[in-house]
């Protein structure tokens, strides 16, 4: 989410005086309602790092998205590319009958790729049923699965991962949250929203669409909160899961 220009307190950004301590790459790259996938973000990766190794320095891969760090490490896979009108039915359908029903028509298409996803995980479910029609002998599960081979020689680095124990986690992510809203982040949302916009892929961080749905009147300021609050925790318990999956990878808990 860092990739989004405006989009600062609620990606938890370094702030400028970090960034002029130590270069960082990959951020603001583009208008928060910019589409941005995986591939995208490997292309960005990649500039960076011939950038960096020109300049003789070493590379320090920092982040919390498990998806992306596995592809960095191991390749993306060949998957269908989008279909516009297979995706705007589905986002209709997904206002009409919310993610429950689309996650049970998953189940159905690719029972592996809905054991998976979690059933609220709208945007995650869309895209696994279009390329599931899209692709029908060749589902999203079994795609997930072929990571390429092509893999970035920075992926041979050590793998280190930084665990607390839930409670804590749990609480510092509720402080966290608490301190983006109290920081400024509804005004954020608002200044990005009237400018470019936020779009799908943007508003899928943590805080933004509780916003946007508060700005709508929708849900109260603490709703908003508890909401990200929640989701935010949700991720984490993904995230860790995910990290699971990576054998080699030396574990540091407080």
């Amino acid at each position: 989410m860092a990739v989004y220009r405006g989009l600062d307190i609620g990606t938890a950004k370094p702030t400028a005086a970090e960034r002029e301590l130590v270069p960082h790459h990959v951020i603001d790259v583009v208008d928060a309602n910019a589409s941005f996938s995986v591939a995208a973000w490997l292309a960005s990766v990649a500039t960076a790092v011939e950038e960096i190794r020109r300049r003789g320095r070493r590379i320090l891969f920092v982040g919390g998205t498990p998806l992306y760090l596995k592809a960095l490490r191991e390749g993306l896979a060949d998957r269908p590319a989008g279909d516009p009108a297979l995706r705007a039915a589905l986002a209709e359908r997904l206002e009409r009958e919310g993610s429950a029903a689309l996650h049970r028509e998953l189940a159905k298409h690719d029972p592996a790729a809905a054991e998976r996803i979690h059933p609220n995980d709208a945007k995650r479910i869309v895209r696994a049923i279009e390329v599931a029609c899209s692709a029908p002998t060749q589902p999203n599960s079994s795609s997930q699965a072929a990571w390429g081979a092509e893999a970035d020689p920075a992926a041979a680095t050590p793998l280190l991962i930084l665990d607390l124990p839930r409670q804590l986690l749990n609480e510092r992510i509720a402080t966290r949250v608490r301190k983006m809203f109290s920081e400024g982040l509804v005004d954020e949302v608002e200044t990005a929203e009237a400018t470019v916009g936020i779009g799908d892929t943007a508003r899928q961080g943590a805080g933004y669409s509780e916003v946007l749905a508060m700005l709508a009147g929708e849900i109260s300021r603490q709703e908003a909160i508890e909401q990200t609050i929640r989701r935010t925790r949700q991720l984490a318990k993904r995230q860790r899961t995910w990290f699971r999956s990576f054998h080699n990878a030396v574990w540091i808990c407080s």
